[in-house]
């Protein structure tokens, strides 16, 4: 996990997306136009929350988002999303 220089304001944390499937279970390639947008990362950077919605996540948990969570960025070659940690559903243990 590389060491990031963007800081989430408030609520916001930052997430690198897991990276897509690209084989079935079976073994069958799946192209780039079919693959999936995963719906799960790593936090990378999180904010200091707010006084209504503290921070409850912190950096290097595996986490579980919606399909549509978060705005996609590109930061020194790397993609991810920031998001609001409402938009979390879940911590993958």
């Amino acid at each position: 996990m590389a060491k990031t220089k963007i800081t989430p304001l408030a609520d916001r944390v930052l997430v690198q997306a897991a990276a897509a499937e690209t084989k079935t279970a079976s073994g069958i390639i799946i192209p780039d136009t079919a693959q999936e947008k995963p719906q799960k990362g790593s936090i990378v950077a999180v904010g200091k929350g707010t006084k209504e919605n503290p921070i409850t996540v912190k950096v290097g948990d595996n986490v579980l988002y919606g399909k549509y969570a978060g705005t996609e960025l590109k930061y020194d070659g790397e993609d991810y999303l920031i998001m609001k940690e409402s938009d979390i559903l879940a911590i993958i243990k």
